[in-house]
């Protein structure tokens, strides 16, 4: 994966990102993070929040496909592309049917993902 982009733009927020394995960790929390404060906008019927909160899961969803690299062969990055690509639709459904269940749909992939991307980043290291 290219993660040089989402990385410079941290980096240049002042973030302090430590990797840009760190960073992609840091984009699904995110998202899992920004999902649970659309679901309680959901459940106080603050659709303003709603919206704020699915833009902002969405804007990182963005960034991953933003990141991906298909040099040499990129059989992962094409699986992440239509994986990424049915998380968004969904989060766009979750928004327009006001839809608690959509979004845990979403984060059921995005903790599947996170737990992965623990464990490949944690092989990388030892």
């Amino acid at each position: 994966m290219n993660n040089s982009l989402a990385y410079n733009t941290y980096a240049q927020n002042d973030i302090g990102v430590e990797s840009p394995q760190k960073l992609i960790e840091m984009l699904y929390e995110g998202v899992l993070r920004f999902n649970m404060q659309a679901k309680r906008a959901i459940t106080l019927g603050d659709i303003e929040k709603r919206t704020y909160w699915i833009n902002r899961s969405s804007a990182i969803f963005a960034e991953l496909l933003n990141s991906l690299s298909y040099d040499g062969g990129g059989d992962i990055s094409t699986y992440l592309n239509g994986l990424y690509m049915h998380q968004l639709q969904k989060l766009g459904e979750a928004n327009i049917e006001n839809s608690i269940e959509k979004i845990d749909q979403v984060n059921k992939v995005v903790k599947g993902l996170l737990e992965a991307w623990r464990e490949s980043t944690q092989v990388a290291v030892d």
